[in-house]
C-alpha cells in the first residue's frame, strides 16, 4: 500500500524555553532527523510537513540540501495540534491508500519501526507505535499527595508514527471537527468511531524531545546506534 506521510512540526516549544524542532541534533536538526527516517521508508511515498510559516524556508532548504526526493510540500499548523493534522490530511491524494502522522519532535524512530506500523496498518486499517509503561504509577490529588497505585498492567505509552486507512482518518476528524472536540492524538479520533488500532509494540528509544536534557539522551543514543 502506498503511504503519505504527515510530520506534525507546528508546535510553541514552551516547555523547551527555545525552538527544539531547529535544535541541532548529531549534525542536523530534530525535525530533519525526522524527515530523514521516512525518507528511509521504502514504504512512504510522499512526506509533508506541517509547521509555522516562519519555519517554511528552513524547512524547504533543508529537503533541497539534502535531496529529500519524497518531500512534497510544507502546510501551514493550525493552533492546536489536530487542526495542523487536518490541514495536512486535506492534501493527501485518493492514491494513497494509507497516512502516517508522526510527532517531528520524535526524531530517533527509525525506517524499520515505521516499516513495522505500515505493515500493520496494511493488514488492520489502523496501528500506531507504543510502548509497555514500565513505571511505577501512583494517582495523586490537587495538593500533590499520593493517593493510591495505578496497576501498569495492559497500560501502553503512545507514539508515533500513527498510520491509518486515509478514508478512516478522514472520517474521525471529520467527526472532530463537527463535535469541537481537541484530539492529543490520532488514535483517540479513531477510538471515538468505536474503531480498533492496533498496537505495535516499538522496543527501541523514540523519545519525544521536550526538555532541553532530551537533547543530549538523544545525541547518546544516536551516536551508540552508529557504532553498533
Amino acid at each position: 500500500m502506498r503511504v503519505s506521510a504527515i510530520l506534525v512540526a507546528a508546535g510553541s516549544s514552551r516547555r523547551m524555553g527555545f525552538d527544539k524542532l531547529s535544535a541541532a541534533l548529531a549534525g542536523e536538526s530534530v525535525l530533519v532527523r525526522s524527515l530523514l527516517a521516512f525518507e528511509a521508508c521504502p514504504e512512504v511515498g510522499e512526506i509533508r510537513v506541517v509547521t509555522n510559516p516562519e519555519k517554511f524556508d528552513e524547512v524547504t532548504e533543508a529537503a533541497r540540501r539534502l535531496g529529500l526526493a519524497k518531500f512534497v510540500e510544507v502546510i501551514a499548523g493550525g493552533a492546536e495540534r489536530h487542526l495542523s493534522v487536518h490541514a495536512g490530511l486535506k492534501r493527501v491524494g485518493g492514491d494513497y491508500e494509507l497516512v502516517a502522522v508522526h510527532d517531528a519532535a520524535r526524531p530517533l524512530v527509525t525506517p524499520a519501526a515505521i516499516s513495522r506500523c505500515v505493515s500493520v496498518a496494511a493488514s488492520y486499517g489502523a496501528a500506531t507505535l507504543a510502548h509497555r509503561v514500565a513505571d511505577t504509577l501512583k494517582r495523586g490529588n490537587a495538593a500533590g499527595e499520593v493517593v493510591d497505585a495505578v496497576s501498569r498492567d495492559d497500560l501502553w505509552a503512545m507514539e508515533t508514527p500513527q498510520i491509518f486507512s486515509t478514508a478512516l482518518l478522514c472520517e474521525a476528524y471529520a467527526g472532530v471537527l463537527a463535535r469541537g472536540e481537541v484530539v492529543t492524538d490520532e488514535v483517540s479520533a479513531v477510538t471515538a468511531l468505536g474503531r480498533v488500532v492496533k498496537l505495535v509494540e516499538n522496543t527501541e528509544p523514540n523519545l519525544k524531545i521536550t526538555v532541553p536534557g532530551d537533547l543530549a539522551v538523544a545525541a547518546a543514543i544516536l551516536r551508540s546506534r552508529d557504532q553498533g
